[in-house]
């Protein structure tokens, strides 16, 4: 099996990163072969190797690459409320359309980084830069917000930002965001 003729290499690697980001967040790492990988993608596993080397390495684009979207998304339904505390506390909304979204598996971060013991692997390296993103992104809405320890506030919002990624994951409760609101509301009270 191998790509279209008249594909770029660049469509290649496309087809590549989105069917094993997509195998990847849907079953888990170690669950996804590179035969499934080939299979979903239509790319020959030859080229696989010649793009990326190693499975670690197509993970890690993979997820790279899911971190540009999943950020772009997430920065855009941060951004749009009318007031600085506005757009902070939008991150609840957020999390609550995408934890209501056909095929939500939970951080896709979190879940490879569960999986890859070495603290030194491209694929927990990317998870790092993911969360660090994130923190910045949250830390910026704090600071526009007028918060006097922002930066703290910001790694708070993000401890209840992922534990109620990570409730919803395991209970499948949803109504969890609403108690992280409710959380990050005192938290932000308490900063006034």
């Amino acid at each position: 099996m191998s790509a279209i003729p008249h594909e770029s290499p660049s469509d290649v690697q496309e087809k590549l990163l989105r069917a094993t980001e997509h195998l990847i967040y849907g079953g888990g790492i170690h669950a996804t072969g590179m035969d499934q990988i080939v299979k979903t993608s239509g790319v020959a596993r030859k080229s696989i190797y010649k793009h990326y080397g190693t499975k670690e390495a197509l993970v890690a684009a993979a997820l790279q690459a899911r971190d540009e979207r999943w950020m772009q998304w997430f920065i855009g339904a941060t951004t749009t409320a009318p007031t600085p505390r506005a757009r902070l506390m939008s991150i609840f909304d957020a999390l609550r359309a995408w934890f209501a979204s056909e095929g939500f598996r939970g951080c896709a971060f979190i879940n490879a980084a569960g999986e890859v013991g070495d603290a030194d692997s491209p694929i927990r390296q990317v998870a790092r830069l993911h969360k660090a993103r994130l923190l910045a992104h949250v830390t910026v809405l704090a600071r526009d917000a007028g918060l006097a320890q922002a930066e703290e506030c910001a790694r708070q919002l993000l401890v209840l930002i992922d534990g109620a990624i990570a409730v919803a994951t395991v209970t499948g409760d949803l109504s969890i965001t609403d108690s992280a609101e409710r959380a990050a509301a005192a938290l932000l009270a308490a900063e006034a």
